[in-house]
């Protein structure tokens, strides 16, 4: 009987550490899906066909703006972008916010410049919590099997002045 329950606890104890295991070598794309709090983040990238990208090999980092940094986009902005003929303006927007590589908190210093995937620049500020441009980090070095996310709470746009 106490061999049979060591036994037991032994492989339940396994199952799980491979559970957890598992669950960290999830890519950007399935780690976004499974937080629950990116569901018109997910939405942009399939519109955008940026799924296959963004499963990748990487390493990527993505400011990922959350579900309520989008409904705070002016009212019908998102719909208007998951339109088919509004694909390129979707594409710059969200590969705005990816940066080639993978940069950690630890990496970030005050004032630096990151170019993104799109092309432009983004800014860091530290000097009141973590900014990226107009957006503040709320969650950083979130690790995926092909880089690491950054909730931010507000969706940031190329070209606009931060």
């Amino acid at each position: 009987m106490i061999r049979s329950t060591l036994f037991a606890t032994a492989a339940a104890i396994a199952f799980a550490t491979s559970a957890v295991a598992g669950a960290a070598k999830k890519d950007i794309v399935d780690t976004a899906v499974s937080a629950g709090s990116f569901e018109t983040l997910v939405a942009a990238v399939q519109a955008a066909d940026l799924v296959d990208t963004l499963k990748g090999d990487g390493p990527f980092t993505v400011f990922a703006p959350t579900d309520a940094a989008f409904a705070a986009l002016p009212e019908g902005t998102v719909e208007s972008l998951l339109l088919p003929e509004n694909k390129e303006q979707l594409v710059s927007i969200l590969t705005y916010h990816v940066v080639p590589g993978k940069v950690m908190s630890t990496d970030l210093s005050d004032d630096m410049e990151a170019t993104t995937v799109q092309g432009e620049a983004i800014t860091i500020d530290l000097d009141n919590g973590v900014m990226i441009e107009n957006a503040t980090v709320t969650s950083a070095d979130i690790e995926t099997s092909n880089g690491v996310i950054h909730v931010i709470d507000t969706v940031i746009l190329p070209g606009a002045d931060s």
